[in-house]
């Protein structure tokens, strides 16, 4: 199958800024929004019926390949945040998916993508699964 590419496939993952993800400055710490970005995107697959879990049950993962994060706006202790994330490419053997996370005033926080390769459980590359590239087709 050739490369389908798609921005309809949005998820929005709102969370609130704990304590523990921030620095002495009351900023979250810049390594932590890679874990938050994990989370939307495992919730978002939950959301359009294919659960992570059950993808690893069939011997498939999706390893990073790429990840390229650009902070616009430092997000503090209490903040609510919405994460987006959208599938925006699918190929092969990869996946390609934005971000963009806002706080409660609207003002973008950080704008990011990561590259992801489908592979085994055991790392061997394989062709991303049917079902995922059925999503992809039925997106608006």
């Amino acid at each position: 199958m050739g490369s389908m590419t798609t921005a309809a496939r949005v998820f929005t993952y709102p969370y609130r800024v704990t304590y523990a993800d921030c620095t002495v400055g009351n900023h979250i710490y810049y390594g932590r929004y890679l874990a938050l970005l994990e989370a939307a995107r495992g919730e978002a697959f939950r959301e359009w019926g294919i659960p992570f879990l059950e993808l690893q049950e069939q011997d498939t993962i999706f390893p990073v390949l790429e990840c390229l994060i650009q902070y616009r706006f430092p997000a503090a202790y209490d903040d609510q945040l919405a994460i987006e994330t959208a599938l925006v490419e699918a190929a092969g053997v990869r996946l390609k998916f934005s971000y963009r996370v806002s706080n409660q005033h609207g003002r973008c926080v950080l704008e990011g993508h990561s590259q992801h390769a489908c592979t085994s459980l055991g790392g061997k590359p394989k062709r991303l699964p049917l079902r995922l590239l059925e999503l992809l087709k039925r997106a608006p």
